[in-house]
């Protein structure tokens, strides 16, 4: 069950470049060891809920604490990933039996115009689905981590604070993207060197949209003299 304090978020204050900056700003002191985290954190999980706090190396490994609600969120997302790219796959493997020549000399001359318009398109779309699934998911492991919530409520407190955040996530992950295809350019050694950027910038997005819970102190009762 969550309480209102965990579901509280922010609405409208991803900007794409500050987040950017505020990443940076997290990590240079610790670059090189974000680096490491995150190379290392691409074989066991997602690692840039960690960059909240301080952290030594062996921080990454406690993302196991959290093994059994960070397995039932992965599974609730690869439902709609399920519903969606299965029959469209389907329905693209069908038109490409259809698109297809059936003839030897048609065969001859190359796929038809049709066909490569639609697997275009087919790629596109596919790219937008699964964006705007990664757009909608992206917090539920940190929320696990940062709020202690279960998978379920961590999916569904994602969502509804990405939809809110929407073009501002989306802007940050399009600036990620460009900084890692420029990494590719960099004979892709360089793809490394950002990570640690961009992981730091999408916790510096998250911290914007949910912010640090104080924790509430309880005002000491008056003194007894008072209560005449």
């Amino acid at each position: 069950m969550m309480n209102p304090n965990t579901t509280d978020f922010n609405r409208g204050v991803v900007a794409p470049v500050e987040c950017l900056k505020e990443g940076w700003a997290l990590i240079k002191d610790q670059y090189w060891l974000f680096l490491g985290i995150s190379v290392v954190g691409m074989l066991i999980g997602s690692a840039f809920a960690i960059v909240l706090k301080p952290v030594e190396f062996g921080d990454l490994f406690k993302g196991f604490d959290y093994f059994v609600q960070g397995l039932v969120a992965a599974a609730i997302q690869t439902v709609p990933i399920f519903i969606v790219l299965v029959p469209a796959f389907a329905m693209f493997f069908a038109f490409t039996i259809a698109s297809m020549p059936h003839d030897r000399y048609a065969r001859d001359q190359g796929p038809p115009p049709g066909f490569i318009i639609g697997v275009i398109l087919f790629v596109l779309v596919m790219m937008v689905i699964s964006l705007a699934i990664h757009i909608l998911f992206v917090f539920a492991y940190p929320l696990i981590v940062d709020r202690k919530l279960s998978g379920w409520d961590a999916i569904r407190l994602s969502a509804r604070a990405s939809m809110k955040n929407f073009g501002g996530m989306l802007g940050l992950i399009l600036l990620n993207f460009l900084l890692g295809i420029l990494g590719v350019f960099a004979c892709y050694v360089g793809v490394f060197f950002v990570m640690p950027i961009s992981f730091a910038s999408y916790a510096a997005a998250y911290r914007r949209i949910f912010p640090d819970i104080a924790p509430s102190i309880m005002s000491p009762p008056p003194p007894p003299a008072s209560w005449a």
